[in-house]
């Protein structure tokens, strides 16, 4: 087996990250979580208040023989708003904040170069931040793999994740999984 490598992103709400890196070819794991905050152990309510400093975010496992982070970063970068500050949609706050969290000098390199290769592809300035890697977070259990259960029957997931699925299959079919 070859080796793994992880990559921590936020862009909204985590169900609908989720939904999309768990379609993606080469990836083997997508966790929600938190990371970001000052409070040590945070539930969804306490993030989701505003107060902890947290951001939702997943934590991406995949294999870099199969997909390279810098498409991972090119997903992740087109699937969401990132010009959006502080939300996505109708989800407010700096816990929806578009941000990337690199595990070292090499990935924090990528993921800026990321940003410039996205920059013209969006009508405003993309605002996702690159942030200091911080203590992660699993978010509970009922949000591990929430589309895949309970958000199929979510009227917001059936409003949101639909047309990120459907930009993922017309902007990189090629790492889709059937």
């Amino acid at each position: 087996m070859s080796e793994q490598a992880t990559a921590i992103l936020a862009g909204g709400c985590f169900w609908c990250t989720e939904a999309v890196f768990s379609d993606v070819i080469g990836v083997s794991n997508v966790e929600s979580g938190y990371i970001g905050g000052t409070v040590e152990n945070p539930t969804y309510k306490q993030v989701c208040s505003g107060n902890t400093g947290h951001a939702e975010a997943i934590r991406v496992t995949f294999n870099p023989e199969t997909i390279s982070l810098d498409q991972i970063l090119d997903i992740f970068l087109a699937t969401h708003d990132p010009t959006q500050l502080n939300r996505q949609g109708n989800d407010v706050g700096t816990q929806y904040r578009s941000a990337m969290f690199p595990a070292d000098e090499a990935q924090k390199a990528a993921m800026e170069a990321a940003i410039e290769r996205a920059q013209p592809d969006w009508p405003g300035p993309i605002v996702t931040t690159i942030e200091p890697m911080a203590t992660w977070y699993p978010a509970e259990d009922y949000h591990q793999e929430y589309w895949e259960g309970e958000g199929q029957r979510n009227p917001y997931c059936l409003a949101v994740i639909p047309p990120k699925l459907m930009k993922l299959r017309k902007s990189f079919a090629s790492k889709v999984k059937g």
